[in-house]
């Protein structure tokens, strides 16, 4: 009995290490935690309402992945994303995901393709409701499942561990100016053209999908002019993170 009660106090601590380590990746990805800044475990534990033995456990899976680094006797410095990073990233992606794009849609069945839409309209619904964590998942989701339909899983966690080391710059200023919407609805359409089976049509729109991704990770069109992706145009989104505290 006491090693099935051990074994079950450790599922649920890794659990909440799964989930305190989600957040703070859609934080990142959000841009509530800021690029160069170190926050401390006890201030984001106390954010989250747990104790910081599962927000360090889930900072050093993120450091793992390269999101985070480790400040001696301090906390966590979020790392940051240079403009020749997001042009790599960009590139990698689209090495990746334009051709399989073609295949899926040379290869997947209509039903297939069709059980991609509900994902589709999320992305939209949640941009028109200015759901920013929900528009990320729901994008994330759908990518990924997509790319799921050409049967390699290894492609599918290199495109997954990419979105995770971008973050997307000025993403609320974005959505007050209804500048995610188009990004969205293109989800759609990308459905669209490879419902029809052309498969170059679809890479082509993938192509230019990934083209505007790059340019919402850039910060482009935020109203500054600038589209540097710096200073008062990265907005803190508070209900994910209220009041986080830097170390």
């Amino acid at each position: 009995m006491g090693e099935l009660k051990h074994r079950s106090l450790i599922t649920a601590q890794e659990r909440l290490r799964d989930q305190v380590a989600h957040q703070l990746r859609a934080a990142l990805v959000a841009g509530e935690l800021r690029p160069g800044s170190v926050y401390s475990a006890p201030g984001l534990a106390a954010d989250f309402g747990v104790s910081a033995t599962p927000v360090r456990e889930a900072m050093l899976d993120l450091a793992r992945e390269g999101l985070v680094e480790p400040v001696r006797n301090k906390g966590f410095r979020i790392t940051e994303v240079s403009e020749r990073d997001l042009d790599q990233y960009t590139e990698i992606r689209a090495l990746i995901e334009v051709p399989v794009v073609g295949l899926v849609t040379r290869t997947a069945g209509r039903a297939q393709l069709e059980a991609l839409r509900p994902a589709a309209l999320e992305i939209v619904a949640a941009a028109r409701a200015h759901d920013l964590i929900g528009y990320l998942e729901a994008d994330r989701r759908f990518h990924l499942e997509l790319l799921g339909l050409g049967g390699n899983e290894r492609l599918v966690e290199t495109v997954g561990d990419l979105r995770k080391r971008s973050r997307l710059y000025g993403l609320t200023r974005l959505d007050e100016h209804d500048q995610l919407l188009p990004s969205a609805e293109e989800h759609g359409e990308l459905l669209d053209v490879m419902l029809t089976g052309d498969a170059a049509a679809a890479e082509s729109c993938m192509a230019r999908h990934l083209g505007h991704v790059r340019s919402l990770w850039a910060g482009d069109g935020d109203g500054d002019g600038d589209g540097d992706g710096d200073g008062d145009e990265l907005l803190v989104l508070r209900p994910l993170l209220p009041g986080a505290r830097r170390a």
